[in-house]
């Protein structure tokens, strides 16, 4: 038996692509809640990451990372057979979550204010790329173009004179997969006071910005933007990272000067930096900033990483974490410690995957099965429809 999870019992249609909704609701699956995935007859585009990353085991890592413990049906929506399924299941659901374009939701039939009179207490899950209203509305959008691009992250990461970096994977659909489950879960208490679901929505464009809206709120409010870091001169060299004998790099995070900068003077062994004039204090080090971040490389390059770890473990005040690979993670008993891999069950036993990001010690969750085949619960989900229309 599997423990339900707080959402238990709440009903969720989905209808999304790619990753941003099904990433929504695959933590509402994690969650508890019943989630039915309504998809065409060619199934999820997300359906082929696996071919586009050239597993050639078969295996589809991140459509079974959002898609685990669903109910897959499919459904024509270019029929009216294909939206007549789809409304009968929107007709008594506690969610719908998706991120297709409001104009196509609306020549569907499918759109906030159609739903809501059929159904008053849905709630209506919506993402977009750049918003529900205004002339780019109803533009296209991934992530890598609204959440990366568009909303500044790529440029704030960019290095005076180089090009912007590439996004990993679902990094911005994931956010905004996050957000919408919490709004999801607001309006679901929200709800229960007023009987009345209503429409939440989140954005790639907005995720984005709010993701780097350090530096935009400073910008928005002063006009004047943060400069971009650069390794070499960082202003705070106690917020820098380093590299170690054995190629290994780590970062330092002192961001209290009077509280961090005697931990690293002790710990490098240069107890007399907290007298010198050119370190003594915030200002002197970083007025000599390149002289100083020269000086901890030269330190810090004798030593491997392992042995480094053993001094700043002596040393309480002293903040830091090692640059880890994804090997590195997955090898870290803490990211295990955490819970951050989960056992999903399958025909085999259990396949480890990541754990969405949230745990509830009163009402734990935890997945209930792989991702489903392509409409592998049509027929079971058809049935329920039937019986249900038999007892209404």
């Amino acid at each position: 038996m599997t423990v339900a999870g707080p959402l238990e019992g709440t009903r969720v249609v989905e209808l999304g692509v790619w990753v941003a909704a099904p990433a929504a609701g695959g933590i509402l699956a994690d969650w508890g809640a019943d989630v039915i995935k309504i998809e065409p007859p060619q199934g999820d585009p997300a359906r082929t990451f696996g071919r586009m990353l050239q597993i050639e085991s078969g295996v589809n890592p991140p459509f079974e990372m959002d898609n685990r413990s669903k109910r897959s049906i499919v459904a024509d929506l270019t029929t009216a057979e294909g939206r007549g399924v789809a409304l009968d299941l929107l007709a008594d659901a506690d969610v719908f979550v998706t991120n297709v374009r409001p104009g196509a939701l609306t020549r569907l039939g499918l759109d906030f204010a159609t739903l809501a009179e059929r159904n008053p207490r849905l709630v209506y899950g919506l993402i977009t790329g750049y918003g529900a209203d205004g002339p780019d509305a109803d533009r296209a959008a991934y992530d890598v173009a609204a959440f990366w691009a568009r909303s500044g992250i790529a440029d704030l990461l960019t290095r005076p004179g180089d090009v912007p970096p590439f996004q990993r994977g679902g990094m911005g659909d994931h956010s905004a997969g996050m957000t919408l489950a919490a709004a999801v879960c607001a309006a679901l208490v929200a709800r229960q006071r007023t009987g009345e679901g209503q429409l939440v929505s989140t954005s790639l464009y907005r995720q984005g910005a709010y993701t780097v809206s350090f530096d935009l709120n400073t910008v928005l409010l002063t006009g004047q933007q943060i400069a971009v870091g650069q390794r070499e001169a960082m202003g705070n060299p106690c917020m820098n990272n380093y590299a170690t004998a054995d190629g290994r790099r780590f970062w330092i995070v002192g961001l209290q000067g009077d509280r961090h900068w005697p931990a690293l003077c002790r710990a490098v062994g240069r107890t007399g930096w907290l007298d010198d004039q050119r370190y003594a204090t915030a200002r002197a080090r970083a007025a000599n900033a390149v002289e100083l971040i020269g000086e901890l490389d030269a330190i810090f390059v004798t030593r491997p990483l392992e042995e480094w770890a053993e001094v700043f473990a002596a040393e309480p005040d002293f903040f830091w974490s090692p640059v880890n690979s994804p090997d590195d993670v997955l090898a870290d008993d803490q990211f295990h410690a955490a819970g951050g891999v989960v056992y999903v069950p399958d025909t085999d036993g259990a396949q480890p995957m990541i754990a969405t990001p949230a745990d509830f010690h009163g009402t734990p969750w935890e997945p209930r099965s792989t991702a489903p085949t392509l409409g592998q619960h049509t027929e079971e989900i058809l049935a329920e429809l039937a019986e249900r229309r038999r007892r209404d």
